[in-house]
């Protein structure tokens, strides 16, 4: 997959770089990212070291993860991160979007504004008929963030997630592309209500 630089109004969404390494070190530190997300707790600098030099670049060779550095304009700040995971292949590939924000910039929306951009490219480049979004049961700001960007919280799936060698239940929700008014690569016939 060739890394590729999305912009909105108010952020460039650009895949990480050795640059970012010291931000992407200083967010980890939050307690809330490395209780709800799958980063090494405690998150040591050799960590951001292997994300932004190996895990992050390597993802992208391979397509099989595509993780963006989200900052406040072009030369601003690092306010957050959201990725694409991909599994399987061809058209039975499942697209799993994840994301974190660094705690000095949460409630100002970019998070959600950077969902958006990322969920439109991956319908329109990458080929995704879903979008997947999961969290554990009880991360509320993840919640949030998918349903303000169009996700239908679908569930829970028991034992859904592991989180440090541990099978923890999680609230999964979708994204269609018609959703945002997009077309999908695939028609869709829904179920009809009332029938199982």
């Amino acid at each position: 997959m060739e890394p590729t630089t999305l912009s909105t109004d108010r952020l460039v969404l650009r895949p990480f770089v050795p640059a970012d390494e010291a931000e992407v070190y200083a967010a980890a530190q939050d307690p809330d990212i490395q209780r709800w997300t799958t980063v090494p707790s405690p998150y040591e600098h050799g960590d951001a070291h292997a994300f932004v030099n190996e895990i992050a670049t390597n993802g992208w060779r391979e397509g099989t993860a595509m993780p963006f550095a989200v900052r406040l304009g072009a030369e601003g700040p690092l306010v957050a991160s959201v990725g694409v995971h991909v599994r399987g292949t061809g058209g039975f590939a499942s697209h799993e979007i994840g994301y974190w924000a660094a705690k000095e910039h949460r409630g100002r929306g970019y998070v959600t504004e950077a969902v958006l951009a990322v969920a439109r490219w991956a319908f329109t480049e990458l080929g995704a008929a879903r979008l997947e979004w999961r969290a554990e049961v009880g991360n509320a700001g993840s919640r949030a963030v998918a349903e303000k960007a169009g996700f239908r919280v679908e569930g829970v799936l028991r034992a859904g997630i592991e989180q440090r060698g541990t099978s923890r239940d999680c609230w999964v929700g979708a994204l269609l592309p018609s959703d945002l008014g997009l077309p999908s690569r695939l028609p869709y016939l829904p179920a009809v209500s009332g029938t199982s």
